[in-house]
């Protein structure tokens, strides 16, 4: 990691630069996986039902997606180490507050101001990586990156049980403050102040923007939830009016909020395929698999815990290798390869028979882990190199924004899968991944042809 240090940053400033990024990633992700396991936990001590308790989650998607373009735009305007540090105190302030609540409501309000700050923390973190490495290096960068987001997904399910055998819930959002505070003490002292933008922050595109997308997150949420129509029709119309808003007041921009310049070029708009068809798979996985672990393989609550663990502890390790490599090899061969990989371990996993040894699932577990580590860190530096520098925040919230809706509309076909099918659906969903797969291969590869 040091070697980093050549590309502008002082050796002494690169570490705790590096490591206040990594935090606040790990933060995000941490948190969000603590949150996900520990929804009974959280409902039966609140005294409200399953299904309410859901808007823990939902509140903080929510604010993340609405915030992600407005805080991009923020960072090329007054620059990404402002925004980056503003996310990681908002975030850590808010997790006091969520450590406090004692109501489903006022829970649900902080988890939605923590979406905030992870909604700034995300949308600048990539362009922060560009900015401490060089060029030659930055596949190491975003390949740290990648693998602390596995660690964060993998670790979390295991905090969250080892803290609630001892302690109460609130102290999984307390593990988020003194790890915050360090985060933003070496933000402050290390982070490079970078050039601020010249355009000025468009004041009514954020709203439109914030307005857009969380209404279409909001769609996708009641989809999964599987919700009339009379709840998601009116936040589909109020998407479609704010998005052409959007569209209407970016005419002529050189530096548009949400990044329609840089989907323009060829080699973002695939690399941005290429991601939202492997997060969608990643999605659909990781909602479909517990309930085809239970229901189909026959496997009790602590298997599936630990079968679920192999990938991403498989893409932990992955994301590092592949970052290394992309710094020699074309995104598109390493993307391609990895989601190659990511196909034939989800069609491998939809043929497991009942009563197949645990072995034989971890492997195919490790094959799509493997596979989506293989992807992740090219596909992230082909964002960013593909963008020029000016743009790199807005390159940066637009990997979040991929992210975040590639995952959410696979848990979306999940539910579709199992309202159609029931419990079997769940064999169909990994299909479904299996074919994201195969899509975002074909997207990967055709990069190879592309300047």
């Amino acid at each position: 990691m040091h070697a980093a240090s050549d590309g502008g940053l002082p050796k002494a400033q690169f570490l705790p630069a590096l490591l206040s990024i990594l935090l606040g990633v790990f933060l995000g992700t941490l948190d969000t996986a603590i949150a996900n396991t520990a929804l009974p936990a959280i409902a039966a001590s609140l005294h409200c039902t399953e299904s309410a308790s859901v808007w823990i989650v939902n509140a903080y998607q929510l604010a993340v997606v609405a915030t992600l373009f407005p805080f991009a735009g923020l960072g090329e305007t007054y620059g990404p180490r402002r925004v980056f540090i503003f996310g990681l105190l908002f975030f850590t302030v808010a997790s006091l507050g969520c450590v406090l609540a004692g109501t489903l409501g006022t829970l649900a309000f902080f988890r939605a101001l923590q979406g905030i700050g992870s909604g700034a923390v995300m949308s600048v973190n990539i362009a922060l990586i560009k900015s401490i490495y060089p060029s030659a290096r930055l596949g190491r960068g975003v390949g740290l990156n990648a693998l602390v987001v596995g660690l964060g997904f993998a670790a979390g399910p295991s905090v969250a049980s080892l803290v609630l055998s001892w302690v109460s819930w609130t102290w999984l959002f307390g593990i988020n403050l003194p790890l915050g505070a360090l985060a933003v003490a070496f933000a402050w002292r290390s982070l490079p102040r970078g050039v601020q933008g010249n355009a000025p922050f468009d004041r009514a595109a954020a709203v439109f923007s914030a307005a857009a997308f969380g209404s279409l997150i909001f769609v996708f949420i009641s989809w999964g939830q599987r919700s009339s129509g009379s709840v998601w029709l009116p936040a589909l119309l109020a998407f479609f009016v704010c998005g052409a808003g959007l569209l209407w007041r970016q005419r002529g921009q050189a530096n548009p909020m949400f990044p329609i310049d840089l989907l323009r070029r060829p080699l973002f708009a695939l690399s941005v395929l290429t991601a939202y068809a492997a997060f969608a798979a990643q999605g659909l996985a990781f909602v479909s698999l517990p309930f085809y672990f239970e229901s189909t393989l026959h496997r009790n609550p602590v298997d599936t815990g630990f079968l679920m663990t192999a990938w991403p502890v498989v893409v932990a390790a992955a994301a590092p290798v592949a970052g290394r490599l992309s710094d020699k090899h074309h995104p598109g061969l390493l993307g391609g390869i990895g989601l190659s990989a990511l196909f034939v371990g989800a069609l491998l996993l939809a043929q497991v028979a009942p009563g197949a040894p645990a072995w034989q699932i971890v492997v195919c577990m490790g094959i799509c882990g493997a596979g989506f580590g293989f992807f992740q860190s090219p596909n992230l530096r082909a964002l960013m190199t593909s963008a020029p520098a000016h743009r790199s925040s807005g390159a940066s919230g637009m990997i979040g924004m991929v992210r975040l809706f590639g995952q959410t509309s696979g848990a979306a076909l999940v539910a579709l899968c199992l309202g159609i099918w029931g419990l079997p659906g769940t064999g169909v969903a990994l299909y479904l991944a299996a074919l994201c797969g195969f899509i975002g291969a074909v997207a990967s590869f055709s990069r190879l042809h592309v300047r």
